[in-house]
């Protein structure tokens, strides 16, 4: 035990960092800085001490360009902010979850076995958030939904209702990676169960577009690992779900009415997706306007009115899981592409979503020459693969219908760190790098016995 410990110390306090988002928000809390967000500044410094101890060239060029192509928009949209203090804290919290952070995960994950821990502690989380979750829909202790105090929002709170689909999403996602991929029967077995066990939770979270990015990524996690295995689980999840909502009734008239609502929005959209719809057009002005700069960090909410129209509500209503009611002020368009056209223009834009861009090739690529290896009989990652392949179309699509902002915005950076371990650092997704000019990957003896 002493030894495993001692093998894993480097990835511990990104680890400390997952654990601490089971801790319960504050009721009617305003979407501060969290224990969480302090802790991830510690994972910073810790790598920093690290790399300084190792004396090495810590990135390739190529790792180096994608992770930090972000700073560009980022730093140009900081010095147009209306204000010292919002450019400042927007550039922090910009470079803390798409840079700073994934740049120290991906550099403090050693080898697959180190993320294969992380991935089981996504899953951990998950399944805790989800547990909390069921139970307020079972005792009417959640966030109001209808009129009822019944939407799972695990220990988030109704000030922040996506945070726990997220999480549960991220769990599952990581969940169907690590059973669809090569590594031993136990670990299988266990994730198909822990996979199957947050389907409820995920359902009962009523969010829309959770339930949209996660039909995806594990769609394609399917299809990724295989057509016969696609088919098979594809079965068995079916079939959980026919049993669940159809045999139980877990939800039935909710969820059908939910799930229904996904196909109006351009017939009858309900208050919620009118504001959105509302907010993505003033998003859309605020870029016309500045189309190369946007109109700076924290900008949108100063700006919203003067683009919106009349059809844009008050706020969203929030009460229940501990809070009372309170209107929530409608201060993001609820999409990051549109967050950041609008804040950062084109240059930001293209940077960010080019950043992404290239993870997802090279994770792309690191699967199909994992998924190759497997064929061949050798050791491989193919659940490490496929795990930072739907965690990172997860987000991409997520990012449709959501945006930065809550206490489990935190978990996004260390999701990003994860897939930018896979696409830039695993030896098997990684192109062959000269010794002279960049960091050794993770070593050929350690990374036998992590498989």
């Amino acid at each position: 035990m002493t030894s495993a410990l001692g093998r894993a110390l480097p990835v511990l306090p990104v680890v400390a960092v997952i654990a601490l988002l089971g801790l319960p928000v504050a009721p009617g809390g305003e979407g501060g800085a969290t224990v969480a967000d302090a802790v991830s500044g510690l994972v910073v410094l810790c790598c920093v001490v690290r790399l300084v101890r190792r004396r090495r060239r810590p990135l390739s060029r190529t790792a180096a360009v994608v992770i930090g192509l972000p700073v560009v928009g980022i730093a140009v949209a900081a010095a147009g902010a209306a204000s010292p203090g919002a450019g400042i804290s927007g550039l922090a919290r910009y470079l803390q979850v798409f840079v700073l952070v994934p740049a120290a995960v991906l550099l403090l994950v050693r080898d697959r076995r180190d993320f294969r821990l992380l991935a089981w502690s996504f899953v951990g989380l998950a399944l805790w958030q989800g547990a909390v979750g069921v139970n307020q829909y079972v005792t009417g202790t959640g966030a109001s939904y209808q009129g009822e105090d019944i939407r799972a929002v695990g220990t988030f709170g109704a000030s922040d209702i996506m945070g726990m689909a997220t999480v549960v999403a991220f769990g599952l996602v990581c969940a169907v990676g690590l059973a669809l991929g090569s590594g031993a029967a136990r670990q299988r077995t266990a994730a198909v169960v822990c996979s199957l066990l947050l389907l409820l939770p995920l359902a009962l979270s009523f969010s829309r577009g959770a339930w949209i990015a996660t039909a995806a990524a594990c769609g394609a996690q399917l299809v990724l690992a295989g057509l016969r295995r696609a088919v098979q689980v594809g079965a068995v999840v079916t079939a959980a779900v026919v049993i669940l909502v159809g045999g139980f009734g877990v939800g039935s008239a909710m969820l059908q009415e939910r799930i229904s609502s996904i196909t109006q929005v351009a017939d009858a959209p309900d208050q919620s997706v009118t504001d959105r719809y509302t907010m993505w057009a003033a998003a859309a002005g605020m870029w016309r306007e500045h189309p190369l700069t946007g109109v700076g960090l924290k900008g949108f909410p100063d700006h919203r009115d003067g683009h919106a129209s009349l059809a844009l509500s008050s706020g969203s209503d929030t009460a229940g899981a501990g809070a009372a009611f309170r209107k929530q002020p409608l201060l993001s368009p609820h999409n990051m592409y549109l967050l950041v056209l609008s804040e950062q223009g084109l240059i930001g834009l293209l940077a960010l979503v080019g950043s992404w861009l290239a993870l997802l090739a090279c994770a792309l690529r690191g699967l199909v020459r994992a998924r190759a290896a497997s064929g061949n009989g050798a050791a491989t990652g193919l659940d490490c693969a496929l795990v930072a392949c739907g965690l990172l179309g997860w987000q991409l699509i997520d990012f449709m219908y959501a945006d930065i902002g809550g206490p489990s915005t935190v978990l996004t950076a260390v999701c990003f760190g994860l897939v930018g371990w896979w696409a830039l650092m695993d030896p098997a997704s990684s192109a062959p790098a000269s010794p002279s000019r960049s960091v050794t990957a993770p070593g050929s003896l350690e990374e036998a016995s992590a498989r």
